[in-house]
């Protein structure tokens, strides 16, 4: 049976290289940053996207060309897209007392679904733009308050922490050195 689709598969494999590429940029400077969701998952999340969408188009367009008059709507295909995205970034997303940790990550994720959509639909320079202004935002901006101090977060006894980095060494001086063994205790008689 062979596959008949509205795009050439030259056009569907750059459609999803594109993605790829996006993905893998963004999830690069989280992997260099030593966050949990990085260059795979980044990269994973924005080919299937990509994927989705093109199966969304080609299925719009086959029940269109085939005379069917169903009502298909590929936009609810990128809701459900967006609903399984959000699903994943809200799993990178943690709260320890006042604080909220992985926030840009999760936001990050939700970034490369959406590259992963725009390639997926073929609007690449519309891709590129909002790749070049996520990673201006990543990495300009953790430049930028790692330089100004004053930006940083308040951490909780009003002083101020300039980023996550920082915070960490804090918390692995504050442990005691060497490695901690645990004592077995005896069984007890009886």
């Amino acid at each position: 049976m062979g596959l008949t689709t509205v795009l050439t598969m030259e056009e569907i494999g750059l459609r999803l290289l594109a993605a790829a590429f996006c993905g893998a940029l963004l999830g690069l400077d989280r992997e260099m940053r030593g966050k949990a969701a990085g260059l795979r998952t980044h990269t994973l999340i924005s080919i299937s996207c990509a994927l989705t969408t093109l199966v969304a188009l080609e299925l719009y367009v086959g029940l269109h060309t085939g005379g069917d008059e169903r009502p298909s709507d590929p936009v609810r295909v990128i809701q459900g897209v967006a609903q399984a995205v959000g699903f994943i970034s809200a799993g990178v997303m943690f709260r320890s007392g006042d604080s909220v940790r992985g926030a840009t990550t999760a936001a990050v994720i939700w970034v490369a679904g959406g590259l992963g959509i725009a390639c997926g639909a073929g609007y690449y320079l519309l891709a590129g733009m909002a790749l070049a202004l996520c990673l201006m935002v990543t990495i300009l901006f953790t430049v930028l308050m790692d330089r100004f101090p004053q930006f940083g977060k308040e951490d909780g006894d009003g002083g101020r922490v300039d980023d996550d980095r920082k915070l960490r060494e804090r918390r692995r001086a504050a442990r005691p050195p060497g490695r901690v063994r645990r004592i077995a205790r005896p069984a007890p008689r009886g």
